[in-house]
């Protein structure tokens, strides 16, 4: 397949192309550096250099490659950057997406999956409203020619700008680990677990359709315990803007709209009447815990 990825050159994008070497990959963004280390270490992929807030720009790209899948990875993604930025964060994750699901359109792209994140459901910041929003375009514009769906993350251990590389560089030097507040929970999974969940969405919206939101049932982490798990010298710094204790996935108003099968959840426009629905919303401070030996794996294995 010829998989065109927006933000190809970040974390999810070169995590996916690892997983799955079997496609042809094509990647546009406009980082420099990222570019160069996708280059080194996926030479075969095909650099698009620009913005996803450029609709032009994409639909020419988009008539170049003639993608069999498009993964809408780009976006801005640090809470308190958008936070500070709300003009920017909207044309980066609002517009630049409609861009993308417009040249999707315009070019008769099969499949289109954007990716999401846990802050899109009961969001208190600019960030989760930008994601919320870039969540209902996807749905909306799924039809029987062009399939669009979602997948919504939680945190991606050792991401660009995540916190357990930060708090492992300041360990190995010597310093002290900075944490918001030892109450602070988080859903997180590994690298090698969003490329696997991408390539569910796509195989899901070839074999039934598109139009849905869907993610694991993942284990919680105490933010406090998994930096115990790299030192003992640590400093409560302060939630910063935007920040919360704990994250919902799947929100009690999505509930009636889930589907459950094995670790998977569906969230669909329609109202679900089967029985293999949630009980209840998912969040951080109701999953499964992580026991301490899964945590030290997660901060040690950085795939």
């Amino acid at each position: 397949m010829k998989i065109l990825i927006t933000g190809g050159s970040g974390t999810i994008g070169k995590a996916f192309i690892r997983e799955f070497p079997e496609h042809t990959y094509f990647n546009v963004s406009r980082n420099e550096k990222f570019l160069t280390d996708l280059m080194r270490e996926h030479p075969k992929t095909k650099n698009y250099i620009g913005n996803i807030e450029d609709k032009e720009f994409l639909v020419r790209v988009f008539k170049d490659v003639k993608p069999d899948v498009v993964i809408h990875a780009a976006a801005m993604k640090h809470i308190n950057i958008a936070e500070e930025n709300p003009i920017q964060a909207c044309q980066s994750n609002v517009i630049g997406s409609i861009n993308v699901i417009n040249a999707s359109v315009l070019t008769d792209v099969p499949i289109t999956i954007g990716i999401s994140t846990d802050k899109a459901c009961s969001s208190e910041s600019v960030y989760g409203d930008t994601k919320s929003l870039m969540e209902k375009c996807f749905m909306e514009a799924d039809t029987d020619r062009n399939r669009f769906a979602l997948t919504r993350f939680a945190n991606v251990a050792h991401s660009n700008g995540s916190v357990l590389p930060f708090w492992i560089n300041l360990f190995k030097e010597g310093k002290t680990l900075k944490l918001t507040s030892k109450k602070m929970n988080r859903l997180m999974f590994s690298k090698s677990d969003s490329a696997q969940l991408i390539n569910k969405a796509i195989n899901k919206c070839k074999s039934d359709g598109g139009g849905f939101v869907c993610s694991y049932k993942m284990k919680s982490v105490n933010m406090y315990k998994l930096a115990q798990c790299i030192s003992s010298d640590i400093e409560i710094v302060g939630l910063r803007p935007g920040e919360k204790l704990d994250e919902d996935l799947i929100s009690e108003k999505e509930v009636p709209f889930t589907y459950v099968h094995d670790d998977m959840i569906y969230i669909y426009n329609q109202e679900n009447l089967d029985m293999n629905t949630l009980t209840k919303g998912y969040s951080s401070s109701s999953a499964e815990k992580m026991t301490i030996k899964e945590m030290k794996e997660l901060i040690w294995t950085t795939r």
